[in-house]
């Protein structure tokens, strides 16, 4: 009997641990799940580790398209009177991968930033996957100090809204020639007052996409700033993106101003030969640092780039409207035979327009979009009109077509919808992931 009761006590006795030691972790998951923040945010990605040393995310934008250049007249004939075959493509491609690493080590305000990017219609050539990024420090609301690979914050474009574009994945006509590209530099960017903020860069030159070190010339002399005005809301959507997806209820503006110059050399360029991979051209498409373009035994070897530009916009209950103007200044040309050109300076000029509005909430987007340059040697121009779709109702996953009509445009490129000198209509479409 005693050993009944025993056995009974014990019995009573482990039940009970153990219906504590259960109460008690079931509190501590449900204390851990009230204080665990999502491990995922839309457009920023998952958070793969997090602790009070620092933390590490990860996303990733990748996209398929369907491009068709079929309808582009087949050939090309420059301002000099010289005529190139296009190559007029109808593929399918999974076309660029970019995967991101970011965070914070030892402190908040010391931030990193990795990634690996390709452009998978280009392999085979220079720089089409490039490992790179950046270190940052924020010292306070008003500076932020960094180096590394970054946009030259030259125009709208370049300051760091991508991929929240109304198109996929490439720039207007007029926005695509005159600006500034991603080099290695050093920066400080911030707030000036509440409203009004600055960006500034020091880099290398202008692209180093393709370009080794020892291709560069050491001037160390490429220059880039931005400033941005927000004056009805303070702030300008997510990453100051071009469209209204996030269907503003005041009236949300900006006002930018932007500078770049640069010293530039026929070697750093990433094939100077190339009719499609250059940073400098004449408004016809022809690389300003090509033999014999302005004539036999001439060729440009190191000229001076300066391009300001100006942008506004507004946004308001899905609705958008955003432009920008830009004057650029190619000067100090040098090599043999320059000092028989009849100009020592190249002059252009033009604009891009945008217009959106969301049809369906955070669902369906349809745009247009005109851009023009006013150059010395013609007067390229493309229009545009597309949709987006977002299945989700966030810009996470995206489906866009767009149609693009192009009068000799100037610039180009396999990644590019249109190819250097196409004059036509142009369609693709692609689906595109960006979580």
């Amino acid at each position: 009997m005693k050993r009944i009761r025993r056995w009974c006590a014990v019995a009573i006795a482990l039940t009970t641990l153990a219906l504590s030691a259960n109460s008690a972790l079931a509190q501590v998951s449900a204390d851990s799940t009230a204080k665990k923040p999502s491990s995922y945010v839309p457009g920023a990605g998952f958070r793969v580790v997090s602790s009070d040393q620092g933390d590490l995310n990860f996303r990733a934008y990748a996209y398929v398209r369907y491009l068709n250049q079929k309808a582009l007249d087949p050939t090309y004939t420059d301002s000099f009177g010289r005529t190139d075959t296009l190559d007029r493509r109808q593929d399918i491609q999974f076309q660029k991968v970019l995967l991101f690493f970011y965070g914070w080590l030892m402190s908040p305000n010391f931030r990193y930033l990795t990634y690996v990017w390709t452009t998978n219609t280009s392999q085979g050539q220079g720089a089409q996957v490039v490992v790179a990024g950046n270190l940052n420090y924020v010292i306070n609301p008003h500076i932020t100090v960094g180096g590394g690979i970054d946009g030259l914050p030259g125009v709208r474009a370049t300051e760091g809204q991508f991929p929240f574009w109304l198109t996929a994945d490439n720039r207007l006509m007029a926005d695509e020639f005159f600006r500034p590209s991603y080099t290695s530099g050093i920066w400080a960017k911030g707030e000036v007052v509440e409203r009004l903020r600055y960006a500034v860069m020091l880099g290398d030159n202008l692209s180093q996409l393709g370009v080794d070190a020892g291709q560069m010339d050491d001037g160390l002399n490429t220059l880039s700033a931005a400033l941005v005005w927000l004056p009805t809301t303070g702030e300008y959507g997510t990453r100051s993106a071009f469209g209204d997806f996030d269907a503003h209820e005041k009236v949300a503006t900006r006002l930018g101003a932007h500078f770049s110059r640069s010293d530039e050399d026929a070697q750093g360029q990433p094939n100077t030969d190339a009719f499609e991979n250059v940073q400098i051209r004449l408004s016809d498409g022809n690389p300003v640092f090509a033999s014999n373009l302005f004539g036999s035994g001439i060729q440009v070897k190191t000229a001076t780039y300066r391009m300001a530009c100006a942008d506004g916009g507004v946004k308001y209950r899905g609705l958008s409207l955003e432009g920008e103007y830009y004057w650029r200044t190619v000067d100090n040309l040098k090599g043999p035979g320059t000092e028989t050109l009849a100009f020592d300076e190249l002059k252009d000029d033009g604009f891009q327009l945008q217009a959106s509005g969301m049809i369906l909430p955070q669902t369906l987007q349809g745009y247009v979009g005109v851009s023009k340059i006013f150059g010395e040697y013609g007067d390229p121009s493309d229009l545009r009109f597309g949709v987006n779709w977002y299945p989700w109702r966030n810009q996470v996953v995206r489906w866009n077509a767009e149609y693009l009509h192009t009068d000799r445009s100037p610039v180009g490129g396999l990644s590019l919808p249109m190819p250097v000198g196409s004059q036509g209509d142009i369609f693709y479409t692609t689906l595109q992931l960006n979580f």
